[in-house]
């Protein structure tokens, strides 16, 4: 297949030119937000399963986003990323997954790897790329932070976009994932894409308390309680049970199901942080976290 899947957040959620990009993505290592230095190197023997990454503009969870891109460098590249995100905007098929062909950002072309589509298609998981091609932001902001970090080593990737995030779902996503990876010889890094709580008049909600980032925090402890414990079904709960505006619970869930399931033992809280900590506003504030899961 050649159809090649165009941006559509460049200039709004990264730079739109490759030098500026490039120079953005820097910055979001090296910033006083970010982890301060770019790894250039595995320095890991830790078998790194997955991680969890932010997916707002770079401006406001880049750095955050970089401490996850630094863990991948340091525990090795892959061969495959898996890209679980939420569909905000539920249309199109619950679960999506490209079929094939390659997706493009100003820092050039990346493969879909049609070998994991093929073994991962017939399930829960419906191939499609029209769903895929509307603009959504969870996915493809990923992608240049791995076509940055991987400038001399090709790899290929497997987009998946959830409408349905219920643990059922989930659930049944994880275990396809866990049993393709399993089968796989190549080394395969599955990332989940989510923001946290998005609090605010902004997003139509109005807190309980003074501080909308206090209120933020407060929301996101629960969740990050769940995922360091490796809890999938009861992150999904927490989220249900205290009304926590967080956009990519089943992304989430599913990484740590299949991750469970390939033996994962823990999930290392990265670096959390606000929008609030880039630009205080009393009017909206977001969450965002990197974890990674070994």
């Amino acid at each position: 297949m050649n159809n090649v899947r165009k941006p559509t957040v460049s200039g709004m959620f990264y730079e739109h030119e490759k030098a500026s990009l490039k120079r953005q993505i820097e910055t979001c290592f090296l910033s006083s937000h970010g982890p301060g230095s770019i790894s250039s190197k595995e320095k890991k023997k830790a078998s790194l399963k997955g991680v969890i990454v932010p997916h707002a503009g770079y401006v406001y969870s880049g750095g955050t986003a970089a401490f996850s891109y630094n863990a991948i460098i340091e525990n090795g590249l892959a061969d495959v990323y898996i890209i679980l995100g939420p569909n905000h905007s539920h249309v199109g098929s619950g679960v999506a997954m490209a079929a094939g062909g390659f997706w493009q950002t100003p820092l050039g072309k990346t493969v879909v790897d049609e070998t994991i589509v093929t073994k991962l298609s017939g399930g829960i998981i419906d191939v499609d790329d029209a769903t895929l091609n509307t603009r959504e932001n969870s996915i493809e902001v990923q992608l240049p932070f791995l076509q940055y970090i991987s400038t001399n080593q090709s790899f290929s990737i497997v987009p998946i976009a959830m409408a349905m995030q219920d643990y059922d779902t989930a659930y049944d996503i994880g275990c396809q994932l866990a049993e393709v990876i399993k089968q796989e010889k190549r080394k395969i890094i599955m990332i989940a894409s989510t923001d946290f709580s998005h609090e605010g008049i902004s997003y139509g909600k109005m807190p309980p308390t003074e501080k909308v980032n206090d209120f933020v925090e407060q929301q996101d402890s629960y969740v990050i309680s769940q995922i360091k414990n490796l809890h999938p079904k009861e992150l999904i709960d927490v989220v249900y049970d205290k009304n926590i505006s967080m956009c990519g619970y089943g992304p989430v869930a599913a990484l740590l199901i299949a991750s469970k399931k390939l033996g994962a033992s823990s999930a290392e809280l990265l670096k959390y942080s606000t929008s609030y900590d880039v630009y205080p506003d009393s009017n909206a504030c977001v969450g965002y976290a990197s974890f990674a899961i070994f």
